[in-house]
């Protein structure tokens, strides 16, 4: 099943924000964050594996038994190489916001403003933070803080959906039986993703953009 949307003019000022935000060289004093979530699926064993020998791979069957899911918070900054995974049991407003208090209060503190690229779910406007801190708090806090939304049926434009194809590949795409292993996996990847800062390196801009996509644009 496809998704079919439309390129408006809502759709084209989004993708020119962030690709030009992209375009940007780095600034440490305003860092620019690309957040997302995922959701992992905890799987258990129902008979022992067989482990790795020489020449031989390791072997599991294929029943299991669902052990709950768990969410994950990715934020990526992608010319630093920095990233933060946080393992929530869900993504509610209030788990959305206390992530984004740690980025801005403690990973991204001296920061003068920070860009915090985002979709469009519903738990990532203003309004999350005004019900989780209040009016008077919440605008305060914000005041640093910059949204840039992908436009809607376009999440590839935020880079964290790069990420989490990494983490997906490199550290969490086999079954995981429970929350302990999930966290102490995704916290080895994270150190050493951040340890070899490993970057994303973004190509696509607004030019490549006009010429690839300018005969879907309507007004």
């Amino acid at each position: 099943m496809w998704c079919i949307g439309r390129i408006t003019a809502e759709y084209r000022e989004r993708m020119y924000d962030l690709l030009g935000l992209y375009a940007e060289p780095y600034d440490a004093d305003q860092p620019v964050i690309c957040l997302d979530e995922k959701s992992k699926q905890l799987l258990q064993q129902t008979r022992s594996p067989i482990a790795a020998a020489a020449g031989q791979v390791a072997k599991e069957d294929y029943e299991y038994k669902r052990a709950g899911t768990r969410n994950l918070f990715v934020a990526v900054e992608p010319k630093a190489g920095h990233r933060e995974v946080e393992v929530t049991c869900r993504r509610t407003k209030s788990d959305f916001v206390a992530f984004v208090q740690f980025l801005a209060l403690e990973v991204y503190a001296q920061a003068r403003k920070i860009h915090l690229v985002l979709d469009n779910l519903n738990t990532h406007f203003r309004g999350s933070f005004e019900a989780v801190m209040g009016l008077e708090a919440a605008t305060a806090f914000l005041a640093r803080l910059e949204f840039h939304y992908t436009p809607k049926h376009a999440s590839w434009l935020n880079m964290a959906e790069i990420e989490i194809g990494i983490l997906d590949r490199q550290c969490i795409g086999g079954r995981v039986a429970d929350e302990t292993r999930l966290r102490s996996e995704v916290l080895a990847w994270e150190q050493r993703r951040n340890r070899e800062r490993c970057r994303i390196d973004w190509k696509f801009t607004r030019q490549d953009a006009d010429r690839k996509l300018a005969r879907h644009y309507v007004t």
